[in-house]
């Protein structure tokens, strides 16, 4: 089957930015979403895209969407989230931060913060926080990763298990429905998970569109986190797994007030 023109248009955005929408399209092409949703699903059928609710997602299974176009994906809400997981920090308090556009959202919304020492192996985190002259900004060794500067490697995971910190605040790739949480890169894993090791408390910070992606490399279970910051949860069934999880649910998006569930 040949695709039309839109078509591999729409193949091109999705590629760029790692999901379009349903409304976007129609605007950007002016035409009805009755017409975009049948262009969705004739390169889902193709498997050119993944279809997921108000649009599609080009397929990215087995690696990461372009730091850049991450970083626009749910700018909004990165935002939203970050400003609601630094209120839990208070100030002097130790934390690690890890790799991810969400927790640079965060890292961002501490600029009121005094007297934090903060542990990462992310470049853009430490660029962020090394003019605070109140904060003491530490950068593990380790492979600076090309792609969006995150250190990994056994080299940082050593480091990281140096510290006992207060808080670790971390973001995945993906999230599955049975509550696994999922990244590309084995070695980012490894220190993800020494992260969470050596904190008392635990703040996932992610996306819903993480929800409507995949990724090979587990990390852990939502169950490990002691609370979770997002702008929604779209499952009921996901939200149930956090209640017996224990995990404290905060949807920054849901609804009037503070979202906390």
């Amino acid at each position: 089957m040949l695709l039309s023109p839109r078509q591999n248009q729409i193949l091109d955005i999705a590629r760029d930015n790692g999901r379009v929408t349903v409304d976007d399209l129609a605007a950007q092409f002016q035409v009805t979403p009755q017409t975009i949703r049948k262009d969705l699903n004739e390169l889902c059928e193709l498997r050119q895209l993944t279809r997921v609710h108000g649009g599609a997602l080009f397929p990215s299974g087995n690696e990461n969407v372009e730091y850049e176009s991450r970083r626009l994906i749910a700018a909004a809400e990165k935002l939203a989230i970050g400003q609601a997981a630094a209120r839990l920090i208070p100030d002097n308090a130790s934390l690690f931060i890890n790799i991810g556009t969400t927790t640079e959202a965060f890292a961002d919304s501490l600029r009121d913060h005094t007297g934090l020492m903060v542990i990462t192996n992310n470049i853009n985190v430490a660029n962020r926080l090394r003019m605070r002259p109140d904060f003491e900004t530490i950068i593990a060794g380790g492979v600076v990763r090309q792609s969006d500067g995150g250190i990994v490697g056994e080299a940082a995971v050593d480091f990281i298990r140096q510290f006992k910190v207060d808080f670790a605040v971390i973001g995945v790739s993906a999230i599955d429905d049975d509550g696994a949480l999922l990244d590309y890169d084995f070695r980012e894993v490894k220190v993800a998970q020494a992260i969470m090791a050596n904190a008392r408390h635990v703040i996932l910070v992610s996306d819903s569109t993480k929800f409507e992606r995949t990724a090979p490399v587990r990390i852990g279970h939502v169950s490990q986190i002691d609370t979770f910051v997002t702008d929604r949860v779209p499952s009921p069934d996901f939200a149930r797994i956090c209640v017996e999880g224990e995990v404290r649910l905060i949807e920054v998006l849901r609804g009037a007030g503070n979202g906390e569930s």
